[in-house]
């Protein structure tokens, strides 16, 4: 395994391990998987690099949108998390009640 993809799967599990064990703010949570997608971003477009194709280049494009239509929903919860409950703990949040 290269240095090169050794940083970016220990990155992934550092966000994978954040996001299982560290879960205690909402906005934690999101940073953990802004994490995650940001280490595979980055691997995709290495990988589409070193196989220098045009038709692989697309994909890391692709998974960039959706990471920011992610993020988006993420703080539009985050955000209405707050105004209804007053604070972003997932503690205080029960997924059965309206």
């Amino acid at each position: 395994m290269t240095p090169v993809h050794f940083s970016f799967s220990s990155a992934f599990i550092l966000g994978l391990m954040g996001l299982a064990f560290h879960r205690t703010h909402l906005l934690s949570a999101l940073l953990c998987l802004e994490g995650m997608m940001l280490s595979l971003f980055i691997a995709l477009a290495l990988w589409a690099l070193q196989f220098e194709s045009t038709s692989f280049s697309t994909a890391p494009m692709l998974l960039l949108a959706f990471s920011a239509c992610e993020a988006s929903a993420g703080l539009a919860l985050l955000v209405a998390t707050a105004r209804t409950h007053g604070t972003d703990r997932l503690q205080n949040l029960n997924l059965l009640q309206c």
